[in-house]
């Protein structure tokens, strides 16, 4: 069983910049994608950004958000830049053992973190 562990999430100002850090214990390497879900209360849970060969990004992060993939740590990060309050949500870490090319399907995720809060104060 993979576990992904976050970090770096936290209550940052309208317009700041946070790094989330999502560690496997697996190599990730040997995960097909890697990503970010987040749920805001009283939402559902959302698609944020995943990468494989690719990367993806959901339209209201697009252009804001970037990832990045450390296959020595096994870490992928998830850089958010220019923050609005809508930002505000627990985000989720996740991750495919199959050969997906995204994870903006919920079934294509096989692994899931247990949640980072980010707070946008305005």
């Amino acid at each position: 069983q993979v576990q992904l562990v976050e970090s770096g999430g936290g209550l940052v100002q309208v317009g700041g910049s946070l790094r989330l850090s999502c560690a496997a214990s697996e190599r990730t390497s040997r995960m097909y994608a890697m990503g970010w879900f987040r749920q805001a209360p009283g939402k559902e849970r959302e698609f944020v950004a995943s990468i494989s060969w690719a990367e993806y990004y959901g339209d209201s992060v697009n252009g804001r958000f970037s990832l990045s993939r450390d296959n020595v740590k096994n870490t992928v990060y998830l850089q958010m830049n220019s923050l609005k309050p809508e930002d505000t949500a627990v985000y989720y870490c996740a991750a495919a053992s199959r050969p997906v090319q995204h994870l903006m399907r919920f079934t294509n995720v096989d692994y899931w973190g247990q949640g980072t809060q980010v707070t946008v104060s305005s």
